[in-house]
């Protein structure tokens, strides 16, 4: 009884208004292409999938509310957790030689980068809580935790720059709270910023989406690339990848909507945006509720954010105040990236809106993640 008279109201009714509002926004962003789809002619095809891993999602969500964050505070739950993550990142590079990000189990696709985001929190949680008196040590913690985060994210990095980025703030962030000094925090802010770097320049669609967005133009191209050979390639990756298109045709959804938005399913341009039920449902969002919707999705993620820095700020226990703050970064920092791409803020990047974009197992990971603030909070008073 008394768990239930601590429950954190505000966070809990936040959480289902925005996976509600998700699956109404998913049907109307994927309804008409679905029933013109001659595989799947049913305009409910993907929310009523999408509401089966809600179910499911909100189950989890629930067990992991009521049962008390201290038992995650073991070795067994933390390097299991992060054990048995590494191993599906490494056999979804072995049974999906393609796009290196799906498991596919009797009919049902797992994306182990999104299983990571939970697992890494509560590695990161107990390991920093476990070594906390000795966190500046080199050989004895940041040697022993940079092995085993580098791992974890750079099986994760392949296929999935913008997890793999959200999984490195995460982790920035509990070891700068855990009081690690500046001289490694910026020594590992510069191997994160050159690894991105890296991982950008070897892709050739991610490097034409960053030149792309920082010189719309080419102008700077242009000056350096007389023969015009690497623009022809850069332009042609975008093509490939309708980056441009997508970006053009989501600006437009969102201007669109105007204050009050067209109203829920009268959108036009989600017909045009691709990916508009998963990467680009904000343009949606945008279109059909307006300024008012698009920045109620945001006060949203706000109040995810007070929420989880309220519980981390007066629990008395580093163990959760590091699950809080892992939780709560994991979430609102993929929220907001999503969001800053939609308005063309940012280059484009295939990141889930969480609770609101269709996938599984990326409402999976949220909820996960979410039960265990929920919990956190609860016992914060």
């Amino acid at each position: 009884m008394s768990q239930r008279l601590k429950t954190d109201w505000i966070l809990f009714a936040a959480v289902l208004v925005m996976v509600s509002f998700g699956l109404l926004m998913l049907y109307s962003a994927s309804s008409v292409m679905a029933e013109k789809d001659e595989h799947l002619r049913s305009r409910w095809y993907f929310v009523l999938h999408q509401g089966e891993w809600a179910a499911a999602s909100v189950v989890v969500m629930m067990m992991l509310k009521k049962t008390d964050y201290r038992k995650l505070k073991n070795p067994a739950a933390a390097f299991g957790a992060i054990g048995v993550t590494l191993v599906l990142l490494i056999l979804v590079y072995i049974f999906d030689a393609e796009s290196h990000r799906w498991l596919r189990i009797k009919g049902v696709g797992l994306q182990p980068s999104e299983l990571a985001k939970p697992a890494m929190v509560v590695f990161l949680a107990f390991f920093v809580t476990w070594r906390a008196r000795a966190i500046n040590n080199g050989r004895y913690t940041l040697m022993p935790a940079a092995l085993s985060v580098g791992m974890v994210i750079m099986a994760v990095v392949v296929p999935d720059l913008g997890t793999a980025v959200v999984l490195g703030i995460a982790a920035g962030v509990i070891f700068f709270v855990a009081g690690l000094e500046k001289r490694y925090c910026a020594m590992v802010a510069g191997i994160a910023i050159l690894g991105v770097v890296v991982s950008i320049a070897v892709k050739p669609y991610r490097l034409a989406r960053v030149v792309q967005f920082c010189d719309p133009k080419f102008k700077f191209v242009d000056k350096w690339d007389p023969t015009g050979k690497i623009k022809a390639q850069m332009q042609k990756s975008l093509a490939t990848r309708d980056t441009n298109y997508q970006l053009e045709q989501s600006q437009i959804a969102v201007g669109s909507g105007g204050p009050v938005g067209m109203g829920i399913m009268n959108g036009k341009q989600k017909l045009y945006v691709p990916a508009a039920h998963t990467d680009f449902i904000y343009a949606v969002v945008g279109e059909e509720t307006g300024l008012i919707g698009a920045f109620g999705l945001l006060i949203g993620f706000g109040v995810i954010f007070w929420r989880g820095l309220r519980a981390a700020w007066r629990m008395h226990d580093d163990f959760g105040r590091y699950l809080a703050l892992g939780a709560t970064v994991v979430v609102v920092v993929q929220g907001l990236i999503n969001m800053s791409v939609v308005l063309g803020m940012g280059p484009t990047k295939g990141l889930p809106l969480p609770m609101i974009s269709y996938g599984g197992s990326s409402l999976l990971s949220t909820l996960a993640l979410l039960g265990i603030l929920m919990n956190v909070s609860e016992n914060a008073g």
